[in-house]
């Protein structure tokens, strides 16, 4: 082993001699041995410190990773061995210091390392330069080294290490140049972002935080001695000066990184006064060095954008350091620039900062550019600060930059010349340092940011006042060659960032605007393009953004696109000059003048072809392919690769298929002749390139030939880089030409297959352009992978990519995921799941991003298909492997699965990209997993909250609460919640732990819609024993304790995720009932946890976000119902109370933090929150309550409430009703005002509304979009109960002004409005809203707010007077039906559409006290004579005629009609076909079917009533016809009790039509004795024409045949031949054997009996008089057996009684024998009573009382009846006996009641 390290000393590092592959597998073993070998990091330590500082040099990355791997590993094994419990006599261990010694010792010295003791000379007097590649590998090591020591070890070592890490700058040599330096610094920031950042937790962050700060203000207070010590011996050296500002610039780094992670939990390290972070940073800002002050500027913005309520202090802070510092100029630098960071941390603080800053922020800046020419000293940084600012303050956005917007423009205008002449005199004067100063630089700034902020802001006038100074800028550029030759080089350094600049404003300007320039910038561009004055910009620093993505492994490094203007009418023109230009340059600068050509180039074909801005000219194309094609033989990469993609854009924007032909020709030409690599390999990346634009390629044969020319260069393995560009460009060819490369599938999977086989490992770029192509192939038979057929190709791919994997480069292996990946979409089934995820898992914590990237990638889609199967493959792995391989993440896996490691590593990444498809993973697998294992999941979200209870002491309440009497003190019980022990979590961020609390509101959505147990307590603990199965329920003290402890963090958005969380368990939770206790409910246990999680959310300086959200989760408790006892209810009720006082405060908050609109947030959201608990209190007035004094106890100074308005819920309200009804109604006006028109602008308040400001009018527009429909309705359901009655009471004191128009608040004489006018404003108010709401297309998601509007226009037409408005006005009220009518077209929600059509009830009740009230005036005003033109007045007039869209009875059928077609579409002829009775069977209906039907049939039924005789009938065929299709289609249903509900609905609606006025009205009179004939004959119809179920629909028809009769009248129902058919349909009735059917049938034959229509009665008694006899003198020889036959007879019984009652006196005497008879025919004798049963008894009963009451009233006919018939007598005579002696025994039996008289006295005595 330890002649392996001495043969890796001597050789394997020696990179010319071996390749790096050769490298990497002697570092493995290494590494691999360093764990056996205890000498090699002990004896050895050095030496293999030095091997590895030589491995160092010239590395690329994959060996700097492993070698910084094998020296951090060891160092720390070094070190854990030297701080253990060692023996006395043992090898040599080594210390902290001693460690740094080592790697600081290479990182000065480069691969000699060495310990600092043997090369202090050396390091003191500085030397050559340190290779980069080393100083990166020694930082790469230095953190390796840390993570290996831990987080424990970091916490307890932190000061030592930061003082050792930060030593490193102050010696000569890493700071020897600026460049250095910067990568000193650059790695010292590395450091400690990837050690401090990643490894502590967030305790341990503050408190590391807190240490920075005290390097951070010792270093600034030497600075400041050095500065201001006048003693040469005591003050320090320039030296030591720079090397404290290096160390400022490190430490203000990672301060403001800490800050950043933390976010708002680093509030409370910013209030504590023992660290000082604030003053420490703002101190630097006066520091002399500007890169110290410009760390320090963004320091405090991290701080700003972290503590959003920091920024607007800060920014006081520095706006009053700078007035009161003008006068220097490190002061003026350093404040400015730390104004401007804040102002740029703004649009990342979503609360903002107050309007008025930027009006001071713009004084400032004007300020500072008035007083810069008065103090050449200060000029430089004044005019810089000035314009700095104003750049800043564009980033404000144009809700702020619209008021000061005129202010810029004259500050532009007076900077720059008025003319061109202006400009020529101006340059004569002046110095270098005048057009140093603003000039030149500084005044195009703040353009640029205008432009990218404010673009909404840029119409033709202000276009026009900006092209005067852009103008003179254009113009400038000429005269800069004289300035410079003049001045010298401080112009010269200042005119090229102008150019720059310019260039930039330009480029987002419109182009047509400037046209008459673009001579002076095509001169300008040609010089800048083709001059060498900035060759850093040139290569990958340019060419890398014209790259396409798909062409970076190329080039080893990604690429990002970026779009840029160009001047497509100067093309031609330009690239000639380019060209002419190009022949001119020689060497190194024709190169460089090349990059930048082709750069221009691809930006404007870029520009042509993305945004489709016209073809190009022909004459256009010849230059641009002749500098294409030369850049594609440059022997630059990124310059080939920029060629081949603006030759792909020639060709897209060409679009000429025979120029596409022959750029593929020249190609073609091209590798035939050249044979170097470079050529080739730009040639062959052409050919794969070209049709990337054109959606695939044209011809066969064109694919043909460049795949066989690709395959032979594929194959050239004398040349690798040519094998690497031919390879990629055959995967882009396979890629563009879809199917049609399928016939090259095969050989291209022969050539792939084969080079993976050959190709050294070695040649790892070709390698990786092998699996693109393996990927390429793969997506381009897609789903054929599945077939049969496709076999031998399957086994290929998974060959390749067993291959791949076997590799020990990165990114080959990503490639073989990225290959399974694609192959498992495809064809799931083929890919080995027990192989893959075990693979997966390997390499989830590897060290290469590219690697973890492709590795959550596959896991984000395998989770979504196998997301059970992958985590038990996850599982089964790590139980597997020997306890010796386990890692951290192994470990992880074993104990909380693969779903706790993605979690773990979610906490740790930063990648966005990686964070993103970890959590899309998790939420795959929680969807698939969750509900089956509900304890695992949420156990793990649990997990990670309690983990972070080490950052602040969480406060919980025990579930279970005694009370002791008097206010409990529930919220201040409270207990200290600390991490469970076992936790796998170590320091998890807020942002993991947002992450878990949506993972549990998801979780609680998945129950929803499963199981119903998982809200059933007794359900769920009944089946829990039963089975082995786990429901939510048995978890809410878990879910309550996590929703606590997230509403309580220090950190806001975690606060806000717990406060949305308990909102969702009140939602889901509060109607559960307690099993153990009946009449509670389960969250009734938890009232303690609830008051102390909202508590915290109500302090002062709790953000408004937070406390908006707490309002909404306070209503929500409130208004659950879940807390009876008044006492308990007023802890949370009290909470909103106190933010109610703030929404009524009479002063302004002096010390504002936040934006206006934050105001306008949070008091929305109190207003939201009174109305949401007002409308259940006034819409549940029943509930439980206590007395009254519970409430004196809970306030003492309280007075007793008097009339309380409502009981319960209502009295809490009760107190702030009145000031809440105006802050509704001055919200309503706001809201109203705001959702104006556009052309209406000019029209709103100029101070603004009542709750938002003139200049945060459209930041406040969103929150009164959030908060308006609930308000809405509390206001209707206050006006409802007021009754509309105005009130003479004081105005509410509000925070800012009332507005004149505020419903009637005004109090002057000449404006007070009379009550009338106040009550019609509030109505058009409400009305206005409702129906500009419901009318909006942007209304689709929003049900919540379409069922509050229907039911506040519900709530408003309740009141007479609103009902008198809609009546009175026929236009709107036709209006309001239109609107309804597209509600219930677009909207399919049953109580949507009940609310709809109970609206449309109100609507026509309206009309009909309207039609009433002028009636009735009508009687009073003509008298009785002229009664007859009375019903004159309604709808259709004299004439009938209703007109759609202007007919109240129109918008009202169309929309009954809308509802009764859609849920009984036969209805519709236009639906069914001609047949009126079609064959299909009906659909079935639901019992919400059942009550729009029934809604829509009461509309109906009351049409008539509002219209005129002439109206009646128009509308009274279509009435008619839908009653009878709804009767008919409702008795094809199945029956049941909805069912019922409707039939009696549609009878009754008969009832109303029949019974209507018009009916007898003399002018239509007979109009509707005919349709109301059609109607019955239509009934009998459909009566003979279908089957329907028998029963109770049968009934139903013969009901509706009997209301016809009664109430039709004799023209109707007395008509032959109806009357017959009626007759017959009676008769047939009476035949029926079914007892129910004949007691409703004899019950319905008796209203006939005594129908008002004479006719219709007698023709029934004759003809059926003698049925129903006859079958009532059946019942003695077939005695009833049932209770059901029995009730059938006695209703026989009573419609004959009828009959006898209603027939003249001379039949009466013929037929009251009949009954008589009947009677006695019923009664049992003595012995047949006894053995009688139930039902003969109870007829027996029945029949003895009839004739007990029937015979006093006919005692005549009843004596000659005894007398005639003896046997009856005598039969009647037992009865009575036998009754009387069972009176007697039951006497007998009950002693204590035979005292009193019997309630009926029986007769005995008739005679």
């Amino acid at each position: 082993a330890f002649m392996l390290c001495v043969w890796s000393d001597s050789s394997c590092f020696d990179c010319t001699s071996v390749c790096d592959a050769w490298i990497l597998i002697a570092l493995q073993c290494l590494l691999e041995l360093q764990r056996e070998a205890v000498f090699l990091w002990t004896s050895e330590l050095e030496n293999m410190t030095n091997i590895c500082f030589r491995a160092f040099e010239g590395s690329n990355y994959d060996v700097r990773e492993i070698v910084s791997k094998l020296l951090g590993t060891m160092l720390a094994t070094a070190l854990m061995a030297k701080q253990g419990t060692a023996p006395r006599q043992g090898p040599r261990r080594s210390s902290l210091e001693e460690v740094m010694e080592l790697l600081w010792g290479g990182f000065l010295r480069g691969g000699g390392g060495g310990s600092f003791l043997r090369a202090s000379g050396d390091i003191l007097k500085g030397g050559s330069s340190v290779s980069r590649d080393v100083r990166v590998g020694i930082t790469q090591a230095c953190v390796v080294f840390i993570s290996c020591l831990g987080s424990k070890w970091l916490e307890c070592n932190f000061m030592t290490l930061l003082a050792l890490v930060l030593e490193l700058v102050s010696y000569p040599r890493v700071t020897q140049n600026p460049a250095e330096a910067a990568c000193c610094r650059c790695c010292i920031s590395f450091i400690l972002r990837a050690t401090v950042g990643r490894l502590l937790g967030e305790r341990s962050q503050v408190l590391a935080a807190k240490e920075i700060c005290r390097v951070i203000a010792k270093q600034k207070m030497a600075v400041d001695a050095t500065l201001s010590d006048s003693n040469m011996e005591t003050r320090l050296s320039a030296t030591d000066v720079v090397v404290s500002q290096h160390i400022l610039v490190c430490t203000l780094q990672e301060l403001g990184g800490l800050i950043l992670g933390l976010g708002s939990t680093a509030e409370s390290l910013l209030q504590d006064p023992s660290a000082g972070l604030l003053d420490a940073v703002t101190s630097v800002l006066l520091d002399p060095s500007a890169v110290v002050r410009l760390t320090a500027a963004w320091c405090l913005r991290c701080v700003s954008v972290a503590v959003p309520a920091q920024a607007a202090m800060l920014m006081d802070r520095c706006l009053e350091r700078l007035t009161a510092l003008k006068s220097c100029p490190e002061a003026v630098a350093g404040y400015s620039a730390a104004i401007a960071a804040l102002l740029g941390a703004v649009q990342h603080c979503p609360l903002g900062i107050p309007h008025a800053k930027g009006k001071v922020v713009l004084g400032l800046a004007e300020d500072l550019l008035r007083s810069a020419s008065q103090n050449s000293r200060l000029a430089l940084q004044r005019t810089q600060g000035g314009w700095l600012l104003l750049s800043a303050l564009m980033t404000l956005g144009p809700a702020v930059v619209v008021h000061h917007l005129p202010r810029v423009l004259l500050l532009w205008k007076c900077t720059f010349p008025l003319s061109i002449q202006e400009l020529h005199s101006e340059c004569g004067r002046g110095d270098a340092f005048t057009w140093q100063r603003h000039k030149v630089l500084f005044p195009i700034r703040p353009m640029k940011s205008f432009f990218l902020h404010c673009r909404d802001l840029m119409n033709d006038e202000v276009i026009g006042r900006l092209l005067a100074p852009l103008t003179c800028a254009i113009a400038l550029l000429t005269q800069l060659p004289a300035l410079i030759k003049c001045y010298g080089t401080q112009v010269k350094n200042s005119s090229v960032v102008f150019r720059l600049r310019i260039y930039e404003v330009l480029s987002l300007f419109p182009p047509k605007s400037y046209e008459e320039s673009f001579g002076i910038l095509v001169k300008q561009l040609l010089s800048d393009l083709t001059s060498l004055e900035s060759p850093a910009c040139t290569g990958l620093t340019l060419l890398l953004s014209f790259c396409h993505a798909s062409d970076a492994p190329l080039l080893g490094l990604a690429t990002s696109d970026t779009d840029h203007l160009f001047i497509e009418e100067q093309v031609t023109q330009i690239l000639d000059q380019f060209s002419e230009s190009l022949k001119q340059l020689k060497a190194s600068r024709q190169q460089n003048a090349h990059i930048h050509m082709v750069s221009a180039l691809c930006f404007g074909l870029k520009c042509l072809g993305s945004g489709q801005r016209g073809l190009l000219p022909e004459d256009t194309r010849k230059p641009a392919l002749r500098l294409l094609l030369g850049a594609l033989e440059s022997g630059s990469e990124p310059l080939r690769c920029a060629a081949a993609e603006g030759l792909a854009r020639l060709v897209q924007t060409a679009d000429d298929a025979a120029f596409t032909v022959s750029i593929t020709q020249i190609n073609f030409d091209k590798l035939k002749l050249v044979r170097d690599a470079a050529s080739r390999s730009g040639h062959a990346l052409a050919l794969g390139s070209l049709y990337r634009y054109m959606g695939g390629v044209s011809s066969p044969q064109h694919l043909s030939a460049c795949v066989g020319i690709l395959f032979t260069l594929s194959q050239d393995s004398t040349a690798p880089e040519v094998q690497v560009w031919a390879l990629h460009s055959l995967s882009l060819l396979i890629d563009c030409a879809g199917a049609m490369s399928h016939a090259h599938v095969e050989p291209t999977f022969s050539l792939v297959l084969r080079l993976l086989l050959t190709v050294p490992s070695a040649q790892v770029e070709v390698l990786q352009s092998l699996g693109r192509c393996l990927n390429a192939l793969i997506t381009t038979l897609g789903p054929d992978l599945q077939g049969c057929s496709v076999c031998l190709f399957r086994s290929l791919c998974l060959m390749g990519c067993a291959v791949m994997q076997d590799s020990s480069d990165c990114l080959l292996q990503a490639q073989a995921i990225s290959c399974l990946q694609q192959l498992h979409m495809f064809a799931p089934h083929y890919v080995d799941l027990s192989s893959l995820v075990p693979c997966l898992c390997a390499n989830l914590c590897s060290s290469y991003l590219s690697l973890r990237r492709a590795v959550v990638a596959c896991l984000r889609q395998l989770a979504q298909r196998e997301a059970v199967e992958v985590s038990e493959h996850a599982v089964a792995l790590v139980k597997d492997l020997p306890r010796r391989d386990n890692s951290l993440l192994d470990i992880t896996i074993k104990e909380i699965g693969l779903e706790g490691a993605l979690f773990s590593l979610l906490d740790r990444e930063s990648d966005p990209q990686l964070c993103q498809d970890l959590r899309e993973t998790l939420n795959h697998m929680l969807g698939s997993m969750a509900v089956a294992k509900l304890s695992h999941w949420l156990k793990l979200c649990k997990d990670v909250l309690s983990a972070s209870a080490e950052t602040a002491t969480v406060a919980a309440v025990e579930t279970h609460q005694e009370e002791e009497g008097g206010d409990r003190a529930d919220d201040d019980s409270i207990y200290t919640c600390t991490a469970e022990s076992g936790s796998p979590f170590s320091h998890p961020r807020w942002s993991t732990r947002v992450f878990a609390t949506k993972c549990v509101c998801r979780i609680i959505a998945q129950c929803e819609s499963g199981d119903r147990a998982h809200f059933n307590m007794a359900l769920a603990q009944e089946r829990r024993l039963q089975e082995s199965a786990d429901f939510l329920v048995l978890y809410l003290a878990d879910l309550i304790r996590m929703a606590f402890m997230a509403a309580t963090d220090p950190s806001k958005p975690l606060r806000i995720s717990g406060l949305q969380m308990l909102l969702i368990i009140i939602r889901k939770f509060a109607a559960l009932p307690e099993p153990e206790f009946p009449g509670h409910v389960l969250l009734e246990q938890y009232q303690a946890n609830v008051g102390a999680a909202l508590r915290p959310a109500f302090t002062a300086d709790t953000p408004p976000d937070v406390t908006a959200k707490a309002c909404q989760v306070c209503s929500a408790w409130i208004a659950s119902g879940v807390v009876s006892d008044l006492l308990d209810l007023r802890r949370v009720h009290n909470l909103l109370t106190s933010s109610l006082g703030k929404v009524q405060a009479i002063k302004e908050v002096q010390s504002q933090l936040y934006n206006e609109s934050t105001v306008t947030m949070e008091s929305l959201a109190v207003l939201k929150a009174w109305a949401e608990v007002y409308i259940v209190a006034v819409q549940s007035p029943n509930q439980d309550e206590k007395p009254a004094r519970l409430l004196q106890l809970s306030d003492p100074s309280a007075e007793p409430p008097v009339a309380p308005a409502g009981t319960g819920l209502l009295r809490l309200v009760q107190a702030n009703l009145s000031m809440l009804s105006r802050l509704w109604l001055a919200a309503l006006q706001d809201h109203a005002i705001l959702n104006l028109p556009h052309e209406y602008a000019v029209q709103l308040p100029a101070t603004g509304g009542t709750f938002y400001t003139a200049e945060t009018a459209e930041q406040a527009r969103q929150h009164y979009c959030s908060s308006w429909a609930a308000i809405l309705h509390a206001t209707a359901l206050w006006l409802n109960s007021m009754g509309f009655i105005v009130l003479d009471e004081d105005p509410a004191n509000l925070s800012r002004p009332v507005t004149p128009t505020s419903m009637g608040q005004s109090t002057s004489l000449a404006s007070i409005k009379s009550p009338e006018d106040i009550n019609a404003e509030r109505f058009y108010l409400i009305l206005g809203i409702s129906m500009e709401f419901l009318c909006s297309p942007h209304s689709d998601s929003q049900m919540e707010n379409i069922t509050y509007c229907l039911h506040t226009l519900h709530a408003l037409f309740d009141v007479p007077w609103p009902r008198s408005k809609i009546g009175n006005d026929q236009t709107l009220s036709v209006e309001l039906l239109s609107v309804l009518h597209r509600l219930i077209v677009t909207r399919e929600s049953p109580g949507v559409q009940l609310a709809v059509l109970e609206l449309v009830r109100q609507v026509v009740c309206a009309a009909q006290e309207r039609v009433r009230e002028k009636r009735h005036s009508a009687e009073v005003d003509d008298g009785a004579a002229e009664k007859e033109t009375l019903p004159e007045f309604g709808e259709g007039h004299d004439t009938g005629g209703l007109v759609p869209g202007k007919s109240v009875v129109f918008g009202a059928l169309q929309l009954c009609l809308c509802i009764l077609v859609r849920k009984l579409p036969r209805l519709s002829p236009k639906l069914t076909g001609s047949n009126p009775v079609p064959s299909r069977p009906p659909l079935a209906l639901w019992h919400s079917d059942y009550q729009l039907i029934s809604a829509a049939l009461t509309i109906l039924s009351e049409l008539p009533s509002i219209c005129s005789p002439e109206g009646s009938v128009s509308i009274l065929p279509s009435v008619l016809y839908l009653l009878m299709g709804v009767h008919r289609e409702l008795l094809l249903q199945p029956p049941g009790a909805a069912l019922g509900l409707a039939v009696s609905v549609t009878l009754q609606a008969l009832r109303v039509v029949l019974l209507s006025p018009m009916a007898h009205a003399e002018k239509c009179q007979g109009a509707w004795a005919h349709l109301l004939r059609c109607a019955l004959n239509t009934l009998m119809d459909f009566w003979d024409s279908e089957e329907v179920f028998h029963g109770v629909n049968e009934i139903s028809r013969l009901t509706i045949l009997t209301i016809f009769l009664r109430l039709a009248g004799p023209e109707v129902a007395a008509v032959q031949p109806l009357l017959a058919r009626s007759i017959s349909k009676f008769q047939g009735c009476l035949e029926c054997k079914d007892p129910v059917v004949l007691s409703q049938t004899y019950q319905l034959l008796l209203s006939v009996f005594q129908s008002p229509a004479a006719v219709v009665a007698v023709s029934f008694i004759q003809a059926l008089g003698g049925a129903l006899v006859g079958h009532l003198q059946a019942i003695e020889k077939s005695r009833p057996q049932n209770t059901e036959e029995v009730q059938a007879v006695l209703a026989g019984v009573q419609a004959l009684e009828t009959l006898v009652s209603t027939a003249e006196e001379e039949h009466r005497s013929q037929l009251m024998p009949i009954l008589l008879h009947i009677l006695i025919s019923f009664l049992l004798d003595e012995n047949a009573l006894s053995s009688a049963s139930i039902a003969a008894r109870s007829l027996h009963e029945s029949a003895l009382q009839d004739l007990m009451r029937i015979g006093p009233q006919h005692s005549a006919l009843f004596k000659a009846l005894m007398v005639s018939f003896p046997s009856m007598k005598a039969r009647l005579r037992a009865a009575i006996t036998g009754n009387r002696e069972n009176m007697k025994a039951k006497a007998a039996v009950y002693p204590a009641l035979s005292k009193k008289s019997p309630t009926i006295q029986l007769k005995t005595k008739f005679l």
